[in-house]
């Protein structure tokens, strides 16, 4: 049986952010001949996830991989639920972050806005949540993009809990930075990159996608997601 991968996203009114996640989707399905790829979403748009894995699920087995960035609220209840109803075929996968792969779009990103010259500094600056699991994935990202740029990386939320990006960018600038970066660590134009936009950074770095890279860990999530799968039946 042809496995389905459902490629899931949170949802946007914005034309911008429909435009980069069909785009990954479709980078996926390229990625992947062998595989059913199908979107879903969890909120805003239609099909719902769970809708979609109700219709797959008939056809074999079915991994549904989220298009966010880290744990949270979607993937540990929304996507969760849409599991329930067919244990033993649909699995979902983790998270796209933390991941090597972000980084390296991330750092691409901050080298596209000339970042690295004397005086600057840089703030992750990302979505939030209220679920605690989401900012040790940002920690982690963090941590990860300090070591491959050999510079201090502060973090900010836009939502959730955590400090907000307006005031750790005027820490940043407390501290002596002559030009703050805010990395934007969202995966598609929409509302909080619009947030990130109007912090108060003095450049902002475009959001993740488009970006073909990002097929690559989509891929790998759902690999590793379908062999544990078929090895657990």
């Amino acid at each position: 049986m042809t496995p389905t991968l459902i490629a899931c996203s949170h949802g946007t009114s914005d034309p911008a952010g429909r435009a980069a996640i069909a785009s990954l989707v479709a980078d996926v399905a390229a990625l992947l001949p062998d595989v059913r790829v199908v979107p879903a979403f969890v909120d805003v748009e239609e099909p719902r996830v769970a809708d979609v894995v109700d219709q797959w699920a008939l056809a074999g087995p079915v991994v549904v991989v989220p298009l966010l960035l880290s744990t949270g609220f979607h993937t540990k209840v929304d996507i969760a639920r849409a599991m329930e109803a067919h244990p033993g075929v649909a699995v979902a996968a983790p998270a796209l972050g933390p991941h090597e792969v972000l980084i390296d779009v991330l750092e691409s990103r901050l080298a596209s806005v000339g970042f690295g010259a004397p005086g600057d500094a840089v703030v992750l600056a990302a979505a939030g949540s209220t679920d605690p699991a989401a900012a040790v994935d940002v920690d982690v990202v963090a941590s990860q993009l300090s070591a491959r740029l050999g510079v201090p990386v502060r973090i900010g939320f836009a939502a959730g809990a955590g400090p907000r990006i307006p005031d750790v960018i005027g820490e940043a600038r407390a501290a002596g930075a002559r030009r703050v970066v805010a990395a934007s660590y969202v995966l598609a134009p929409g509302f909080f990159a619009r947030v990130i936009e109007a912090a108060g950074a003095d450049v902002v770095t475009g959001p993740l996608a488009p970006d073909e890279r990002l097929a690559g860990i989509v891929g790998e999530r759902f690999g590793a997601a379908l062999r544990l799968a078929t090895a657990s039946t």
